[in-house]
C-alpha cells in the first residue's frame, strides 16, 4: 500500500485484480496515491504498467444520505462523451457489493493538463490568456446549458418541478443536518430565501452543481479545456444556478481559505467583470437578460456555506478528506452567510 493512500485503507493487491478483471487493457498495478485537494468524494492517481488512471470513491464512515454520489458522477459523464462539453473518459463503475474497497467508486482516464487554484491566475504571463481563460469557461458552461439531455439519456436525471424550491429545501435540511453552532446570518439568510423564491419560469437543463475554476483541467501550454471535473452535485435543474454560483468569484474576498475575486483589479489583469461575464454567457444562451439575479446570488452564497458546512461536520466526525482544510472551512461559513446578508440588504 503506498504510503500517501494508507489513510483510506485500500488494499492493492485485491484493487490491482479486481480492475485486471473489469477494465479492457488494464495491467499491474504499482501504486495508489491520494490527490490531496478536495474535499467530498477521495481521488486517487492510479499508476498500472498499463498505464496512469484516476480511482474516485465514496469516503468512508457515516453519510448523509444525499451525498457523495459518485455513481451519478459516472453515468453523466459517460453520457457527455461526444458532446460539446468536455469530460474524461469513464472506464468503470464498481458498486458497493462488489467493490475490492468496501464503497462505490469508479475509475476513468488520467488527463495531464493544468488546474488554476487562484482565480487572479497569477501564474499565466499575459492578460490576453487570462481573458481567454475565463472566456473558455464561460463557453464550456453555455455548452453544458445547450445539452439536449434527452438525446443523450440524461431525462431522468433530476426531477420535474421548481428546481430552486427543491434545492432550497435540500441544502436547508442538509445545514441542519451539520449544524454545529448557531449562526444568525444563516437563519436570517434562509428565511430570505424562503420569503423571495421566485416563480418556476419553466428553464431547465443540465447543471454541473459545483462550476468554478479549479473543478476544470485546462490544455497545458494554451487556454483550451480538457475536461470539467467534480460532477457530484450534477442533476437537471436550473441553467442559472451554476451562472450564479461561479459568479460568487466574483464578490468572495481573496483572504484565508478565500480565493476570490472581491480585492482584485479586475481589468488590469484582463479578467472581466461579473457584468460582462454574464453579458457573454447570455449572449451565448440568445438570453436578454436576467430578472432576479440577487437572489440566484443569494442562493448560491446558501448552498455553499451549507456544503462547507458539511466538510466541517465530517472533520469533526474524523472522516473529513483532508482534515487542515475541513477545519478552516469551519470557520468560513460565517463569513459566507455575512457576505450573503450584506448582499440582499444592499441588492434584494
Amino acid at each position: 500500500m503506498s504510503e500517501e493512500a494508507d489513510d483510506q485503507t485500500i488494499d492493492e493487491a485485491a484493487l490491482g485484480s479486481y480492475l485486471e478483471d473489469h477494465i479492457e487493457g488494464f495491467a499491474g498495478l504499482e501504486q495508489v496515491v491520494k490527490f490531496q485537494a478536495g474535499q467530498s468524494n477521495p481521488t486517487f492517481r492510479l499508476d498500472a504498467t498499463s498505464g496512469t488512471y484516476v480511482l474516485r470513491a465514496k469516503p468512508p464512515g457515516e453519510l448523509l444520505k444525499s451525498a457523495h454520489q459518485v455513481d451519478r458522477e459516472f453515468k453523466v459523464m459517460r453520457a457527455l462523451a461526444g458532446t460539446a462539453v468536455p469530460v474524461p473518459k469513464m472506464l468503470h463503475l464498481a458498486d458497493r457489493a462488489d467493490s475490492p474497497l468496501g464503497r462505490t467508486f469508479f475509475v476513468m482516464e488520467y488527463l495531464d493538463g493544468r488546474i488554476f487554484w487562484d482565480p487572479m491566475l497569477p501564474e499565466i504571463d499575459t492578460d490576453d490568456e487570462r481573458g481567454a481563460i475565463y472566456d473558455a469557461m464561460n463557453a464550456a458552461l453555455a455548452a453544458l446549458h445547450s445539452v439536449d439531455v434527452e438525446a443523450v439519456g440524461l431525462a431522468d436525471f433530476g426531477r420535474p418541478g421548481n428546481y430552486f424550491g427543491r434545492q432550497l429545501s435540500r441544502w436547508s435540511e442538509q445545514y441542519r443536518q451539520s449544524k454545529t453552532d448557531e449562526i444568525e446570518d444563516m437563519d436570517t439568510l434562509s428565511a430570505w430565501l424562503e420569503e423571495n423564491l421566485p416563480k418556476d419560469d419553466g428553464a431547465a437543463g443540465l447543471v454541473h452543481g459545483d462550476y468554478r475554476l479549479d473543478n476544470i483541467m485546462f490544455h497545458k501550454d494554451k487556454p483550451e479545456i480538457l475536461a470539467i471535473l467534480d460532477w457530484e452535485l450534477s442533476t437537471l435543474g436550473h441553467p442559472l444556478a451554476d451562472l450564479a454560483y461561479q459568479c460568487m468569484q466574483w464578490r468572495l474576498p481573496h483572504v484565508g481559505a478565500f480565493k476570490g475575486l472581491g480585492d482584485a483589479d479586475r481589468p488590469s489583469l484582463g479578467i472581466p467583470t461579473e457584468a460582462q461575464y454574464v453579458a457573454r454567457y447570455c449572449e451565448r444562451r440568445g438570453l436578454k437578460g436576467i430578472d432576479n439575479w440577487p437572489f440566484y446570488l443569494a442562493f448560491s452564497f446558501f448552498r455553499l456555506a451549507a456544503i462547507l458546512q458539511g466538510v466541517f461536520k465530517r472533520y469533526t466526525q474524523g472522516n473529513a478528506s483532508n482534515p487542515q482544510k475541513a477545519k478552516s472551512y469551519g470557520r468560513s461559513v460565517p463569513v459566507i452567510a455575512s457576505l450573503a446578508v450584506e448582499l440582499i440588504r444592499d441588492e434584494g
